[in-house]
């Protein structure tokens, strides 16, 4: 008869254990920005036809998908090697992938309440007790070894779905730092590539910058001649001097910027820069994307951004959190079973000293004082600020997605009329060059040509540069490399 009556209660906690689970179910709100069709679609800056005829291409985008590896369109083995160092040895992704380790063992650990817990405890000990304890005044029992062995299994009966809740919030919490990660790789990735484009930009403006020198030094020795020959004043000597020094102070900011932009690769490879190979300061020439940059379209985007991701993540583990606090109105029961065995060490084994109890543990702290109630508003307005966060990084994804086609595309532009008056300060400076040797204009007309076309190759240098930037910040505001 007990033990049927022991088996009805254990049927019946059971039973029970199924019956709910409080709080709300997660899934993405019906009202996100990211579920509007109008984020999804082809990006507003694709659509715009090039206005330059003299443009690379007639449309610089097109829309393929970007690739992950987005940095080897640019065909740069050096740079592949460079960002494959960067995604091993980075400082910040080895902060990032220990912090998603830490997390996994905070998952495993909420995880685990939902386990049956064993305890056992024992030990030997020798003496006696008292006789007062045994109601035998002035009695004093023998010295005599007792043991005492014992354990116990415990199982959280899960009635309202609290520890499913937690474990939700954790799994997500998980995914939220998996996607941190890829945040990081994404980061690092591009300013890895944008640091190499730097330092190549910087070696070409800087060969542009000692040409452009070189030319008004010999600006200088020309106006000194004539000034000998008493063709010219001392104020024209005087006014060459100072552009040509003028020209000479522009070459000291350029080699610090580029010295810096070597160490800052460095550090993002994870090399001392003491250390660091000298190979990359003998890059003059920019790395280019050949041809349309493939973009795909918004509903890529978005789920290829990790951030996004991190962000939808937090609202999923702030939803479950809602049913955490709400299950916190509501009892507790854990259900256990325990036995020992405790005795004089000469009786071990005898019936008598065994013990063992099964049966339900019920707890309840009744919220009559507003706490729990507490709780759950903080837990709602968190999932409020969750999805306001999530519909904000949606839009600031898609604000710095089309800023940067439209940056890069308005740059190709300025970069065609760049090289238009470049080919055409070449054919000048040729021609002057002729007729110079043909005795038809002097030195200095001829001079003022070349000088003309050095400035016309500074600016497109410039551009150069500013390309290779646009086209990574392009690549990084589509959530690329990872």
């Amino acid at each position: 008869m007990r033990l049927l009556s022991l088996c009805a209660i254990s049927a019946a906690t059971l039973l029970l254990a199924a019956c709910t689970t409080v709080g709300p179910d997660y899934k993405q709100p019906d009202d996100a920005i990211a579920a509007r069709p109008e984020a999804a679609a082809p990006f507003e800056g694709t659509r715009s036809s090039r206005r330059s005829s003299d443009a690379p291409s007639a449309q610089p985008y097109s829309q393929d998908p970007l690739p992950p590896h987005w940095w080897r369109l640019y065909n740069d083995p050096l740079l592949d090697r460079l960002v494959e160092q960067a995604l091993a040895s980075n400082t910040d992704l080895r902060q990032a992938a220990a912090n998603l380790e830490r997390v996994e063992a905070l998952e495993t650990e909420v995880n685990g309440a939902s386990k049956p817990v064993i305890g056992v405890n024992g030990g030997p000990s020798y003496g006696h007790v008292s006789g007062l304890s045994l109601l035998q005044p002035g009695y004093q029992p023998p010295n005599a070894f007792h043991y005492s062995l014992g354990g116990a299994v415990s199982y959280q009966i899960d009635l309202f779905g609290q520890l499913r809740r937690a474990s939700e919030a954790a799994h997500a919490t998980t995914e939220s730092a998996s996607a941190a990660l890829d945040l990081v790789r994404v980061s690092v990735a591009a300013g890895t590539a944008r640091a190499y484009a730097d330092v190549c930009s910087l070696g070409l403006r800087l060969q542009s910058a000692r040409k452009s020198a070189e030319l008004q030094q010999e600006a200088v020795d020309a106006s000194q001649r004539l000034q000998q020959a008493g063709r010219v004043s001392s104020i024209d000597v005087s006014r060459a001097k100072s552009q040509a020094q003028q020209l000479f102070a522009a070459l000291p900011p350029l080699q610090a910027q580029r010295e810096g932009a070597v160490y800052r690769l460095a550090v993002l490879t994870g090399t001392p820069p003491q250390g660091f190979s000298r190979e990359v300061t003998e890059c003059v020439a920019p790395p280019q994307v050949a041809g349309a940059v493939p973009v795909g379209d918004g509903a890529e985007m978005l789920r290829r951004r990790p951030d996004i991701r991190q962000a939808e993540r937090e609202l999923a583990a702030s939803t479950a959190r809602i049913g955490v606090a709400v299950a916190d109105r509501y009892p507790k029961i854990t259900l256990g079973l325990a036995a020992s065995s405790v005795g004089p060490a000469n009786d071990f084994g005898h019936q008598d000293t065994f013990a063992w109890s099964l049966g339900p543990l019920i707890s309840w702290t009744l919220p009559n004082n507003g706490i729990v109630d507490a709780r759950i508003a903080q837990a709602e307005a968190g999932t409020r600020m969750a999805a306001a966060k999530f519909d904000g990084t949606v839009l600031t994804a898609l604000r710095e997605t089309e800023t940067a086609l439209s940056a890069y595309a308005h740059e190709l532009d300025r970069h065609a009329s760049l090289r238009a008056s470049r080919d055409e300060a070449s054919t000048v400076a040729e021609q002057a060059r002729r007729m110079y040797q043909s005795g038809k204009v002097g030195y200095l007309d001829a001079l003022d040509a070349e000088r003309s076309l050095a400035s016309s190759e500074a600016a497109l240098a410039t551009s150069d540069a500013d390309l290779v930037t646009d086209q990574v910040t392009l690549f990084l505001a589509l959530g690329g490399g990872w």
